[in-house]
């Protein structure tokens, strides 16, 4: 670990009584490992940042943002400032336990785990407005995004480097940073840390991060199972809709054949909006694929990513 750099990131938004506190148990903590702490001033309006601004501490930065843009766009600029081979996130109030990132550290090292994500253990939060809400969260997040973590909610983790960066979080995609982590084809563990009450300031999460969470798990759903292929989705809806279409209107016309009249039918209204909806579709399905195709191709970016190339050295026979 000595051979290494990591970079504990700590976004911070309106958290002046617990940044001191943080920064000397970062230090405690990262004894005889090479690291920085950088510190994301989220737009506070209390003495958070002059605090940042007054701490000595050699190896912190901090990166004050204009103003309040929330956690996902601040974990961004906190990850982008990083110069280490690892990244370390983590709470800045306290209820994260910076002794647990060097073996978090160690396992991402030995075994080679892109993510080591945290699951707070023995959580010391209050039952009714943030355990029951997480658990719905969480397992919706697990039972539609397929990936199997217990705590998508907890900030303390590990990342390469690499990984970290290509995420691309915005919005409020900090939630789903093991889905996100997932799509650029992370090795993914998690491991029991502590948590700790909170001691000073007032918890910046409730009950509504719940309804967040379902419309961002949509989001999420496109992106794991469409991303690369938008027209299997587009495509294949708009597909049914407009045999729905044919069907409908083609019953219509057996019927006008017969003599009947069919004109003001609300049958005929379906089948209209059944046949436009469905063309409608197809096209969308067509212009988000040609707009992926020029996402990659103008960024030179590539739908795959390689972890590794293995060089086998082989003896060569030579045959008379």
């Amino acid at each position: 670990m000595s051979k290494c750099k990591i970079s504990v990131v700590v976004c911070v938004f309106n958290e002046e009584d617990n940044v001191n506190p943080l920064i000397g148990q970062i230090d405690q903590a990262m004894k005889g490992i090479d690291y920085e702490i950088i510190y994301v001033d989220d737009g506070s309006t209390d003495s958070t940042l002059e605090k940042l601004k007054s701490n000595s501490h050699p190896r912190l930065r901090t990166v004050e943002l204009r103003k309040n843009y929330g956690q996902s766009s601040a974990l961004a600029a906190g990850i982008e400032a990083a110069e280490g081979d690892y990244i370390a996130t983590l709470d800045g109030d306290l209820q994260n336990d910076p002794s647990d990132i060097p073996r978090m550290l160690e396992m991402a090292i030995e075994y080679e785990w892109d993510v080591v994500a945290g699951v707070r253990a023995n959580r010391k939060d209050g039952m009714f407005l943030r355990k029951i809400p997480s658990k719905i969260a969480n397992g919706m997040i697990r039972h539609l995004s397929g990936i199997h973590m217990t705590d998508y909610g907890c900030t303390l983790k590990v990342f390469e480097s690499e990984i970290a960066k290509d995420m691309g979080l915005y919005g409020e995609l900090h939630r789903f940073i093991p889905v996100l982590a997932h799509l650029e084809g992370a090795k993914i563990t998690q491991t029991d840390v502590k948590h700790h009450a909170r001691q000073f300031g007032e918890s910046k999460y409730g009950i509504n991060r719940t309804f967040k969470v379902m419309s961002d798990l949509m989001l999420m759903l496109f992106l794991k199972r469409y991303m690369q292929k938008p027209m299997h989705l587009f495509g294949n809806i708009g597909l049914i809709t407009f045999a729905i279409g044919l069907i409908i209107n083609g019953y219509l016309l057996f019927l006008k054949i017969l003599g009947q009249d069919i004109w003001g039918k609300p049958l005929l209204f379906a089948g209209a909006l059944f046949l436009i909806f469905g063309i409608q579709l197809i096209t969308i399905g067509i212009v988000v694929e040609i707009q992926m195709r020029t996402y990659y191709e103008s960024q030179n970016k590539t739908p795959y990513k390689i972890r590794k190339v293995h060089h086998n050295m082989s003896n060569s026979i030579e045959v008379e």
